[in-house]
């Protein structure tokens, strides 16, 4: 499972938002870890307890490992398991997912890989389910989507008694239309705030939103 920039600003922008926060969350969840980026970008920032889940078993034997060699392996708990089948006596202040997203599209012949990145074994209608399920009165939810399909996913949310407070869309440079987009979903309702990253200027260079972001993460920007 590649790294990928994408989720790379939206584990930077996740983090940014609970840092800056002065109730922050005690505990964080991070539904479809797979190798772990998301869990280790937080704890980088965040004090909380991280339970990270992951149902393939190569990839969380990976995630695992990754977590047992950093500094952050006392804060990071993994678990293999399908997140349906996931219980937990705790409810969550902050939820994490960057989801298998690309419904009815080409597979590979990486059965792994069709998991992760297509939506077979986790829609995103029992993710929803599974986010209200786990989250706590305060908590917050965060996901990476592909841009194309907000208008429909809003009406999933809502279905679900669950508001979206926050929508980040993501574009490579300013000639290019957006492709993903980073969704905050709350129990409570609230004035929703819109907001654009452009990863690269006309220059080719990254942009200062982006450098901000990245700058505790990347070697050289």
């Amino acid at each position: 499972m590649k790294v990928c920039t994408d989720a790379c600003l939206f584990g930077a922008w996740v983090a940014n938002k609970l840092e800056t926060e002065k109730d922050k969350p005690s505990n964080i969840l991070d539904i479809g870890t797979g190798t772990g980026l998301l869990s280790l970008m937080l704890a980088q920032k965040i004090t909380a307890t991280i339970h990270a889940v992951e149902m393939d078993e190569n990839t969380f034997t990976q995630a695992k490992e990754n977590f047992e060699n950093s500094i952050f392996s006392n804060q990071i708990t993994a678990y293999q398991k399908d997140i349906l089948d996931f219980e937990s006596e705790e409810k969550y202040d902050c939820i994490i997912s960057n989801p298998p997203f690309f419904e009815n599209q080409l597979k590979s012949d990486d059965e792994a890989r069709n998991k992760a990145m297509h939506a077979t074994t986790l829609s995103l209608e029992n993710l929803l389910k599974k986010i209200k399920e786990l989250l706590s009165n305060k908590g917050r939810a965060y996901l990476l989507l592909p841009f194309y399909c907000i208008k429909d996913f809003e009406k999933t949310v809502l279905s679900e008694s669950l508001y979206i407070t926050e929508i980040v869309k993501i574009n490579h440079n300013n000639t290019k239309p957006f492709f993903r987009v980073f969704i905050e979903i709350s129990r409570q309702q609230k004035i929703k705030i819109e907001n654009i990253i452009t990863i690269k200027n006309a220059e080719n260079f990254y942009t200062e939103p982006f450098k901000n972001l990245l700058e505790d993460y990347y070697l050289r920007l």
